[in-house]
């Protein structure tokens, strides 16, 4: 038996030795691709000229990325978890004198869409509540064939390059030796690759801002992110940028917020979506458009061309053009939420490509990612894929081909079908390239323009208030708090401290890592000519230093309404029907929804003997789920006191800084609660009344609603 046991232990010692030698077999070794060959740069694509567009040629761009896109089958590899909706496109006026397509040229047309949104790193079951980017991609259905404006909740990216894509996704997603964590950018590997990716700290500020947490999909701007080109009928181009404003204002929610929002409800955005227009309160957004003529491409500080950087509106106003409605939910998720293929690349005459290197590898990528989730190249016969145009080409066959091709010619050019389909001149719709002139060496490297990595990262943090500065240093405190290499954590607040020094020695406050004395300039890889010599990033001073359109707190779209806002009623038997009642018209004929809570699901007798429905229990409920709550008046009210979870919904509330109405015993009990005169003496956020029915409490709770949070008293708490 011993004999037995030294043989099991020697025979562990070897295993764990052999596990420790093998840990990376790419130590000490070259990069090469697939079929051996040593990789000269690996962060640039070749291009024509280093702001030309990028080269079919590249085999290692198109390996890297085709390996890339087959890796998960059939969850996609980004943007899995995703809600969508149908609805249409109305166009207020015509952009004819910028842009020949058609659906944004006539006014009369209503041009059906459908909307995902999504989250980009979790796997299909995880959290809406992430801390993440949100993909937000629109499908026109437009007469001249399928138009995909394929976005984020962000104008920016990581990355400059198609060939980084692969990387910043392998790095973001759940590490590989242990799947850990889900739909979480905070850990080592993610914060390893940001450290030394320069280019990502514009990106990384937005990232850490609150609008990686949205309130709702409803609640969120969308971007093209790219700039593309509008191609008048006279082949004019316009470089154009797309920008997509809700109607019900821009909101996010505070960190601790989505950590519980997520344990009550990992559904929420999904629910609130699919709710919301059940009950009729349709999302809208305008689409706004920011256009620069062709000859002005290089009268800014940063490069058009550089998907990390955007135009502030203070320089180039965004232009109102339309707006988009979403009044119809998926009859099936699977046929049509999880089926839907979009791809910058789907575009109709009148809208162009530019060289952005990010959106040429983009290109490729789309149409290769669809055939290995949806397994066939003829994934645009799915129904929620098909043009509403009639398509006629000589593509055959392929797996699960449903069309059905008659007659005996499958071929261009041809006698025998009469020469059918005949290709469209121009003049008949044709599309046609923007002839954009090209003469420059063919080069694996990327433009010096593309350099300043810092200059617009300063300007998002200079336009956040104080309270969202805040949001961002606690969030990058959470962040690198959970980032176990020293190393990186040293890197993370070098290059914060390019964008701000106060910024750079918060965070390092809350991480217990000293700010290093020396900063080194950080490298710019691939930039220049000599893709080995890289060069040092750089920072310029912006023409813009603060741009209100920034900050969710002051962005001038936000809007006052309370629609579709829910509202929690905390409730008991004894309550006052007549304080309930009012305030709930009240709030209702504004087009808030209102829900009542109490301990008990069924009904609830109030002091005059009525019948109230109860909606939710404390046992189900949460604060974190509602945007403001209302106590009302009424005798049983004061036993709520005993109540752990109403104790909970009410400190909640005033912690995450939402409004609260309370009248009669109601107020009463809420000063109980709350334990702190002193605070509530200056906090506009906490409305109360000692009547049991005051009108003039219920006007106020409903304006003060329309500001979404009482941000002052963050500081207060």
């Amino acid at each position: 038996m011993k004999d037995s046991k030294k043989t099991n232990n020697e025979n562990f010692s070897a295993k764990q030795e052999d596990l420790e030698k093998n840990k990376s077999d790419a130590q000490d070794q070259f990069m090469t691709t697939n079929q051996g060959v040593k990789i000269n740069d690996d962060n640039n694509t070749v291009k024509a000229g280093e702001r030309g567009p990028s080269l079919l040629e590249d085999f290692i761009l198109r390996e890297k990325i085709t390996h890339f896109d087959h890796e998960r089958i059939p969850e996609r590899i980004v943007h899995a978890r995703g809600s969508a909706a149908h609805g249409y496109f109305e166009l207020y006026e015509s952009m004819e004198k910028y842009t020949k397509a058609g659906f944004l040229n006539d006014t009369s047309i209503k041009t059906p869409v459908f909307v995902r949104f999504s989250t980009v790193a979790g796997f299909r079951g995880s959290t809406d509540l992430a801390r993440d980017v949100r993909g937000f991609s629109v499908k026109f259905y437009t007469q001249e064939g399928n138009y995909d404006l394929v976005g984020n909740n962000m104008p920016v990216f990581f990355i400059q390059d198609a060939m980084k894509f692969p990387d910043l996704i392998h790095a973001v997603k759940p590490e590989p030796h242990n799947e850990m964590p889900q739909a979480a950018s905070a850990h080592d590997t993610f914060w390893d690759f940001i450290s030394l990716m320069p280019e990502s700290m514009h990106m990384i500020m937005w990232a850490m801002s609150d609008r990686a947490i949205p309130r709702s999909l409803r609640m969120m701007e969308g971007f093209g992110v790219h700039t593309f080109r509008f191609i008048n009928s006279q082949n004019e181009s316009h470089f154009v940028k797309f920008h997509w404003k809700p109607k019900l204002g821009t909101h996010g929610v505070v960190w601790d917020e989505a950590q519980k929002i997520s344990g009550k409800n990992s559904d929420f955005h999904r629910q609130d979506l699919w709710d919301a227009i059940e009950n009729g309160n349709f999302p809208e957004w305008e689409l706004g458009v920011q256009l620069i003529p062709e000859s002005d491409e290089h009268k800014f500080d940063f490069d058009l061309l550089d998907p990390t950087k955007l135009v502030p509106e203070e320089l180039v106003p965004v232009q109102i053009i339309g707006k988009m409605v979403l009044n119809r939910n998926p009859d099936n998720f699977f046929a049509e939420t999880e089926q839907v293929a979009f791809h910058p690349g789907h575009v109709v005459p009148g809208i162009d490509f530019t060289n952005d290197p990010l959106l040429q590898g983009r290109l490729f990528s789309y149409t290769d990612t669809q055939l290995s989730r949806l397994g066939s190249p003829n994934f645009h016969e799915i129904p929620i894929n098909r043009s509403i145009s009639p398509t006629h080409n000589n593509q055959r066959d392929g797996h699960m081909r449903q069309e059905i091709a008659k007659g005996r010619v499958s071929y261009h050019p041809n006698s025998l079908g009469g020469g059918c389909p005949f290709q469209a001149k121009i003049a008949e719709g044709g599309f046609s390239s923007f002839n954009e002139k090209i003469d420059a060496q063919k080069v694996r490297a990327r433009s010096k323009s593309f350099s300043d990595h810092f200059g617009q990262a300063k300007l998002f943090y200079n336009s956040q208030t104080p309270i969202e500065q805040t949001h961002i240093i606690k969030a990058l405190r959470f962040e690198l708090g959970k980032v176990e290499t020293l190393a990186i954590r040293e890197r993370m607040l070098g290059l914060l401290a390019q964008i701000d020094t106060d910024l750079a020695k918060k965070v390092a406050d809350g991480i217990g890592v000293a700010v290093p004395k020396k900063t080194e300039k950080p490298m710019n890889q691939g930039v220049g000519a000599d893709s080995n010599g890289d060069q040092e990033s750089k920072t310029v001073k912006q023409a813009v230093e603060k741009s209100d359109a920034l900050s969710m707190i002051l962005n001038p779209t936000n809007s006052k309404t309370i629609m579709s806002r829910e509202i929690a009623f905390l409730c008991n038997d004894g309550v006052m029907s007549e304080s309930v009642n009012n305030m709930k018209k009240a709030l209702e004929k504004e087009g808030a929804a209102v829900k009542i809570i109490a301990p008990h699901l069924g009904n609830i007798q109030a002091e005059n003997g009525d019948t109230i429905p109860v909606d939710q229990s404390y046992l189900i409920a949460a604060s974190v789920l509602f945007d403001g709550i209302f106590i009302p008046s009424g005798d049983g009210i004061e036993a709520l006191k005993q109540f752990p979870e109403v104790k909970e919904f009410i400190t909640d509330t005033f912690k995450h800084c939402k409004y609260i109405a309370a009248e009669g015993t109601g107020a009463e009990l809420l000063s109980k609660v709350l334990q702190s005169d002193e605070l509530l003496k200056d906090d506009k956020g906490v409305l109360t009344s000692k009547e049991s029915s005051d009108s003039a409490l219920a006007s106020s709770f409903i304006k003060e609603l329309g500001n979404h949070r009482y941000w002052k008293r963050e500081k207060m708490v």
